[in-house]
């Protein structure tokens, strides 16, 4: 996940309408009242950092161990600032680690060199910095990806990926581990939850990558692993659906296995199914369905409470016609209703004051109506806002605009 991997396919999945006319949770809050005080009650309040790439942090790599470590304190500092209470952390962007893992090599985010010791402990550090300060960190993993790259040459020569090419599919310019493969699974399911035993963080975290998102002409190449593994499914999506599901379920029970208390939220694209699709699904027209594109049946998750929370990315506009935030987060709500999974709506922060995106976007009220309308619906528990830089630099005042309209007091964080 990243600003071009993640956030732009919120854009790039609705530019293909062309061919589309198409662990149970703590009790929920109550809504807030309007005129926005803030709750002392405990919602999701909530931004991402950024690894991926340098998205967010470090500002790039190679900086030293001290002038890293001042700009993830700066970032929490930002979050205490805008009276968040959450900061969700990427710890291991593409098949690495930001912490001293046995399994995967440091990130080359840190240092510029995949493998490289970096001289300190960024997940420990960030742990314990934003438990000082009063936040939750949540781990945020990326379960499949292993470069945004295709040459495995450039891969650390002991990465897991190298010893294990029967493991990697190349697919869209990235190299990405085949969710077919059970060894892929439970290796990459021991690599994440090493994170979990090592240190106290609040939540582990998914984005929206599963199954990569389709790329025109190409095929994902998982025949070998499907000729073994995919006999008793009646076609290869259902056998890869049922790939990504006991990935979910597994990674769940390892969680509660190791440090109970621990929770598991998940942030996916924000389209499940379009109704024309399948009438359950909501009244949108996007070009990409996470059901049918990525695999991913994140409405069962919900529905089921294989999950303790999810943090779809609704990532457009009151109004927007092919996926309107209103009618995302109404369906949303349906969806969470008497599940015992906690609903977040993810926010796209990064699109304010962006002069590339949609007139709405020019108006710094827009997020704050999105918190606004998120109180016509109890099953809304909070927002996380993408991302980090955007909460400091707050182009044309939306931030600023959503703490005083909304968070005028600190909240506990959710639960």
């Amino acid at each position: 996940m990243g600003r071009v991997s993640r956030r732009g396919f919120a854009a790039l999945a609705l530019a293909g309408l062309a061919s589309v006319p198409r662990a149970s949770a703590a009790p929920r809050r109550a809504p807030e009242a309007a005129g926005g005080g803030g709750a002392a009650a405990g919602e999701m309040r909530g931004m991402w950092v950024a690894t991926v790439t340098n998205r967010d942090w470090p500002s790039r790599p190679g900086l030293s161990a001290a002038r890293q470590r001042a700009e993830l304190t700066a970032h929490l500092d930002a979050a205490v600032r805008a009276r968040l209470n959450t900061v969700v952390l990427q710890v291991r962007p593409t098949a690495d680690a930001l912490w001293p893992s046995p399994h995967e090599p440091w990130s080359q985010y840190l240092t510029g060199t995949q493998g490289r010791d970096p001289g300190w402990d960024p997940l420990g550090t960030a742990v314990e910095e934003a438990h000082a300060r009063g936040l939750q960190l949540h781990a945020w993993f990326n379960p499949y990806r292993v470069a945004v790259h295709a040459d495995p040459g450039r891969l650390a020569a002991s990465h897991p990926a190298r010893r294990n090419p029967g493991w990697v599919v190349a697919y869209g310019g990235k190299l990405y581990y085949d969710p077919g493969l059970p060894e892929v699974r439970a290796f990459v399911r021991e690599a994440m939850l090493d994170a979990v035993r090592r240190y106290p963080v609040d939540a582990v975290h998914f984005d929206d990558y599963f199954y990569p998102y389709p790329v025109a002409g190409q095929t994902f190449g998982d025949d070998r692993s499907y000729d073994t593994h995919g006999g008793a499914f009646p076609d290869r999506a259902a056998w890869r659906r049922d790939n990504v599901d006991r990935l979910v379920r597994e990674t769940a029970a390892g969680i509660r296995a190791i440090r109970p208390g621990t929770r598991f939220g998940i942030s996916p694209f924000g389209v499940w199914r379009n109704a024309e699709t399948d009438e359950r699904g909501s009244a949108t027209r996007a070009g990409v369905q996470t059901y049918d594109d990525l695999h991913a049946d994140t409405r069962t998750w919900a529905r089921e409470n294989w999950i303790d929370y999810i943090c779809p990315q609704l990532y457009w506009n009151i109004g927007f016609a092919p996926a309107d935030y209103a009618e995302l987060l109404r369906w949303w709500s349906g969806v969470v209703e008497g599940s015992g999974t906690r609903l977040y709506a993810g926010e796209a922060l990064y699109k304010a004051g962006d002069p590339a995106q949609p007139a709405a976007w020019q108006d710094p009220a827009e997020l704050s109506r999105h918190l606004t309308l998120a109180r016509k619906h109890p099953q809304v528990g909070g927002h996380v806002f993408f991302a980090a830089r955007e909460v400091t630099a707050d182009r044309n005042g939306a931030m600023a605009r959503v703490v005083a309209d909304h968070y005028g007091k600190p909240a506990r964080p959710a639960r």
